[in-house]
C-alpha cells in the first residue's frame, strides 16, 4: 500500500478549467494540454458541454469533463454574467471532487472570466499550484465591446478583479509582451508573469501540408477566424467592392462564425459582390486548416484599432506566416511589435481606401508578393510552437517542484 501511495504521488497531474468547448473551442488549451502529455503529465480538462456531447470522454489522451452550461454570447451582458457564475460554481465542485481523488499538482484556469481561478481554491489550500492563463485582458475587452473608457466604473471593477485573480494565482500566462507589460503596470509582479504566444502549431501549419490547387485565374484573399465587428471584416468587403473593376478576378473567402456573420452577408449582398465574396461557415478541423487557407495569394488581417485590438497579436496572422502566405495587416501596436514592413504589407487601420491600395499593389507586383512570402519566414525562425511549448512546460515543471 505504501508503495502504491508513493507511485501515486510521483505522477504529474494537471487540470485545466476553461469556459469554452473542448477540443473545438480553444486551440490554445488543446495545444498546451498536448505539450504536457508529451512531457509525461496526466491532463484533465473541465469545460462546457455542447448538445449531444458526452459528459466525460477521452480526447487524444486528455480526460475531458463537460459541465451542462451552454454559451449565450448574443443574449447580453446580464445573461452572460449568470452563465459565468453557473460555470464557476459547477467547475468549483468538479475540480474539488476530482482533486480529492487525483491530487492535482497544478490547476490552470483560462479566462474569460478572470475570477474562474478562484474555483480552484480547495486544490490551492491543499497544496496545488495555480496558473491563470489570460487569453484576453478583460478590462480592455469590456471597454472595446461596450465603448466605455478605461476609467468607467465597470472597467475599474474589472481591473480590480483581474489584479485579485493574478495575485491569487501562483503564476500568470498572457499572450504578448505588450500585455505582460500592461499587467506589470497594474501592479502584478513581473517575476510571476510569462508570455505564451499563440503561435501556429508547426506540426500542422507547414507548407508541406498544403496541396497546390489551380487558382482558376482568381486573385484569392483569405480571412479566417471569429467574425466580430472589431475585427474589421466589413472593411475588407468594402475594399473588395472598390477593387472589383480593377481586379475582376478578386475573391475574398471569409471562413468562420460569429455574431457578425449576418451583417457581413447583408453587406455583401447590398454591394452586389456575388462570387467575389465567399462565406465558409462549416466546421473545419485544425488539421485541415492549412489546405483551406494555404492556396490564397494573401491573408487579410483588417482589425479595427481600439484599446483591445491594439494589443492583439492575431493567431490567424501567425498561421499565415507559418504557411508562407503574404499578409496585408492593419498597423496596430501589437502587430508592429512582432512584424516589420519587410514581412508584411501594412495599411492604416479602418482606412478602406488604404486597404484597397495595399491589395492592388500586391496584385500588380507579384515580385513584392513573393518577397513578403519569403521575408515572413523571419518570424517563424524566432517564434515557433516548439520553442514556446518548451517554455510553457518549463514553467509548469518549476511549479511542480516548488
Amino acid at each position: 500500500m505504501a508503495s502504491d501511495s508513493k507511485q501515486l504521488s510521483l505522477k504529474k497531474r494537471h487540470c485545466m478549467i476553461v469556459h469554452a468547448y473542448y477540443p473545438i473551442g480553444e486551440i490554445r488549451v488543446e495545444r498546451e494540454a498536448r505539450a504536457l502529455i508529451e512531457n509525461g503529465y496526466e491532463v484533465d480538462v473541465i469545460c462546457l458541454q455542447q448538445t449531444g456531447e458526452a459528459a466525460i470522454s477521452m480526447e487524444d489522451g486528455v480526460q475531458v469533463y463537460r459541465l451542462p452550461v451552454a454559451r449565450h454570447k448574443e443574449k447580453g451582458i446580464v445573461v452572460q454574467f449568470f452563465e459565468y457564475m453557473a460555470f464557476f460554481f459547477l467547475a468549483m465542485f468538479k475540480v474539488t471532487s476530482l482533486h480529492l481523488k487525483r491530487r492535482y499538482n497544478v490547476v490552470q484556469a483560462h479566462n474569460l472570466p478572470d475570477f474562474l481561478i478562484f474555483s480552484a481554491i480547495v486544490p490551492k489550500l491543499s497544496g496545488a499550484r495555480l496558473i491563470l492563463d489570460l487569453h484576453d485582458l478583460m478590462p480592455e475587452f469590456y471597454s472595446s465591446r461596450f465603448k466605455s473608457g478605461m476609467n468607467s466604473l465597470p472597467s475599474r471593477l474589472l481591473c480590480w478583479q483581474e489584479k485579485l485573480a493574478c495575485l491569487f494565482a501562483d503564476h500568470v500566462f498572457t499572450v504578448t509582451e505588450l500585455w505582460r507589460q500592461t499587467l506589470i503596470e497594474r501592479g502584478i509582479p513581473a517575476r510571476k508573469i510569462s508570455v505564451v504566444m499563440n503561435v501556429a502549431n508547426d506540426r500542422i501549419f507547414q507548407r508541406s501540408n498544403v496541396t497546390p490547387v489551380a487558382k482558376n485565374g482568381h486573385f484569392n484573399l483569405i480571412y479566417h477566424g471569429q467574425l466580430s465587428q472589431r475585427y474589421g471584416i466589413d472593411l475588407a468587403i468594402r475594399a473588395v467592392d472598390l477593387l472589383r473593376k480593377e481586379i475582376p478576378e478578386i475573391c475574398l473567402t471569409i471562413h468562420g462564425r460569429g455574431e457578425y456573420l449576418t451583417d457581413l452577408r447583408m453587406l455583401s449582398e447590398t454591394l452586389g459582390l456575388g462570387t467575389s465574396i465567399q462565406f465558409s461557415t462549416q466546421y473545419v478541423p485544425t488539421t485541415d486548416l492549412p489546405q483551406l487557407i494555404g492556396n490564397a495569394h494573401a491573408g487579410i488581417v483588417p482589425y479595427r484599432r481600439d484599446i483591445f485590438t491594439d494589443g492583439i497579436l492575431p493567431t490567424k496572422m501567425m498561421e499565415y506566416a507559418a504557411l508562407g502566405i503574404p499578409v496585408i495587416a492593419a498597423r496596430t501596436t501589437a502587430i508592429t511589435a512582432y512584424f516589420d514592413s519587410e514581412m508584411v504589407q501594412f495599411f492604416t487601420p479602418e482606412d478602406v481606401q488604404d486597404l484597397a491600395n495595399s491589395i492592388l499593389l500586391l496584385f500588380k507586383d507579384r515580385g513584392q508578393l513573393a518577397q513578403y512570402a519569403k521575408n515572413i519566414e523571419k518570424f517563424n525562425q524566432r517564434y515557433n510552437w516548439k520553442a514556446v511549448a518548451a517554455q510553457y512546460v518549463e514553467v509548469v515543471n518549476r511549479l511542480n517542484q516548488n
